[in-house]
């Protein structure tokens, strides 16, 4: 089989191609996640916090001092930017729990499939029948 022919008949499986689908759409959902959490929940976040920025928030483990995290990294000082991390863990929170409520709308929205019928009890093997025959048989003699 050629390798041309091997590739098509990978890249046209239909698993393939969802995938494909899904991470471009998770993609495009990560961006508006994005956008959600920095223009819409940090800010209430930190004006509920005193106005703080999380985006601002570091730690200088270099001698000298920084009025800003850009002057800091313009100096190329070591920092610890836990104020990015904290951005990054309420953004996976927020993206976990919109990806949860989708699902479970999905969900809602898929038709309940009716239950199989119960399956008919396969034929009784013909040796067994003749030894049921026999106990039968037996028990009406004694």
């Amino acid at each position: 089989m050629s390798m041309m022919k091997e590739f098509k008949e990978f890249a046209m499986r239909g698993n393939v191609i969802d995938l494909a689908v899904g991470v471009i759409i998770g993609g495009a959902f990560g961006k508006i996640v994005d956008s959600l959490v920095k223009d819409i929940v940090m800010p209430v976040v930190g004006r509920i916090v005193g106005g703080v920025d999380f985006r601002q928030l570091y730690i200088n483990l270099g001698s000298d001092v920084f009025e800003t995290l850009e002057a800091a990294e313009k100096a190329g000082a070591p920092l610890i930017k836990y104020g990015n991390f904290i951005n990054t863990a309420i953004d996976f929170l927020i993206i976990a729990f919109a990806i949860f409520m989708a699902i479970k709308a999905i969900n809602k929205l898929k038709r309940a499939e009716p239950p199989a019928p119960p399956a008919e009890p396969a034929p009784e093997p013909e040796d067994i029948k003749l030894l049921r025959e026999i106990r039968d048989s037996l028990k009406q003699r004694s």
